[in-house]
């Protein structure tokens, strides 16, 4: 059986075969292909095809079949015709029985669908979908500062506003998309939800989500962690919710002045220099805003980009990782933070409510209730409390280990290629 995977990005193992630099996003990828192409017992040959920069590539590497096609991934919102060009070429070369998608947010997945055409032999994975995602864009942000356009929004026609139009086309790629394909991965009561009303037709196909490899093994422990000190694994933009933890973290000090903030991920705030001023964006001028206002120059760092021993790190030296994103799935943050068993505290947004039970396996809160996001961490940091908190971070754990089992997830992968091979 020929599987022909579509990702978004270069995996890992192919960057590092051709002497390059690969990106710390699905690394896990590369483990699960990994399996696939060194399992004596599998039927599968595996392509897999992702979007480069630069000219098209073909090679080997790793037991795969590998293709780069050309494509703008810097503005998503723009559909190119030509990819489907790359494709055709692509799929015609190496002729697969099914085609595997991974995730919808770029236009390369309706581009793949329009050119294999095939919707019996199309499976699409469900990350996030770009047309929930568009209407909590905002995030509770303040009038003003969503109509507000600095010298760098106005150079990029990119303000708030525009950024959520581009999540709605974005979307509308979607939605055709997932009308081309006839069956779709899933994890969560949410995407199962939003791709049946796209698509009734298309046949839904539950599996969990495979983790970055580093994060199977360690073990968050009290004992060893700054104490006090908060995680987020990203705040680039308005939906990872970083100005609603802000808001929250004056209450927190109250009672806990030693908390600190620490926050991975693209630097937004930057304003050090007349270039970092000018190219700042609005929802970074804003952060800055608030950490202003309430005095939180002391308590916040801004990591930069981290790879994954670097997140792992900074995961198991923080006293409780926090998810305050207005909208997600299923975040594979949570997941990595679960699986380490440490607390969580997370919006109960989306799909999450299926990835952590709250009170018993960390806690979740209604993501525009920065009072209720106050008073959680707080409980948490309460010593009073500790013999609780460890109770959900062992649940927490155990969950994980069930739900990210990444040999399980395996099988299920190879059960859905062969049960979609066998309705052909």
């Amino acid at each position: 059986m020929r599987i022909l995977w579509l990702c978004n990005i270069m995996l890992p193992v192919i960057a590092e075969s051709l002497g390059l630099s690969g990106s710390n996003k699905e690394g896990w990828l590369s483990g699960l292909s990994g399996k696939i192409c060194s399992e004596a017992q599998t039927d599968i040959e595996l392509g897999v095809c992702f979007p480069v920069s630069g000219e098209a590539i073909q090679g080997k590497a790793a037991g795969m079949t590998y293709y780069g096609f050309s494509e703008d991934t810097a503005h998503p919102e723009r559909y190119d015709t030509a990819v489907e060009t790359y494709l055709q070429r692509i799929l015609s070369e190496f002729a697969p029985d099914i085609v595997h998608c991974f995730g919808t947010e770029y236009p390369h997945t309706l581009a793949m669908t329009r050119a294999f055409q095939r919707p019996e032999r199309t499976l699409i994975g469900i990350q996030g979908l770009c047309f929930v995602y568009a209407d909590d864009y905002m995030a509770d942000l303040p009038e003003h500062i969503r109509k507000r356009t600095l010298l760098r929004d106005f150079l990029r026609r990119d303000n708030l506003v525009r950024q959520q139009e581009k999540y709605r086309i974005r979307g509308a790629y979607e939605k055709e998309a997932l009308m081309h394909t006839g069956h779709v991965t899933g994890r969560t009561d949410w995407d199962r939800k939003w791709t049946r009303e796209v698509n009734p037709y298309a046949i839904y196909h539950f599996m969990n989500e495979t983790l970055r490899s580093p994060f199977y093994g360690p073990k968050w422990e009290l004992s060893s962690c700054e104490r006090y000190s908060i995680f987020l694994s990203q705040g680039n933009y308005p939906i990872k919710g970083l100005h609603y933890m802000l808001q929250a973290l004056p209450d927190i000090l109250k009672s806990y002045p030693k908390t600190h903030v620490y926050v991975a991920g693209d630097e937004i705030t930057r304003f050090g220099t007349w270039k970092e001023k000018l190219k700042i964006s609005n929802y970074g001028k804003y952060l800055r805003e608030l950490i202003a206002k309430y005095h939180l120059e002391r308590n916040v760092t801004f990591l930069g980009r981290l790879n994954a021993e670097e997140m792992l790190e900074r995961f198991l030296g923080s006293n409780l990782f926090v998810s305050p994103s207005s909208i997600e799935n299923s975040p594979n943050s949570v997941g990595e933070a679960m699986l380490l068993g440490m607390p969580v505290i997370s919006s109960n947004v989306g799909g999450v409510h299926n990835m952590l039970a709250s009170g018993r396996e960390g806690i979740l809160y209604q993501k525009e209730d920065i009072g209720a996001l106050a008073d959680a961490v707080c409980y948490l940091f309460d010593e009073s409390h500790e013999e609780e908190m460890l109770a959900m971070c062992r649940a927490a754990r155990a969950h994980a280990c069930r739900t990210h089992d990444a040999d399980a997830n395996y099988r299920r992968l190879l059960e859905i290629y062969h049960e979609i091979n066998l309705c052909i």
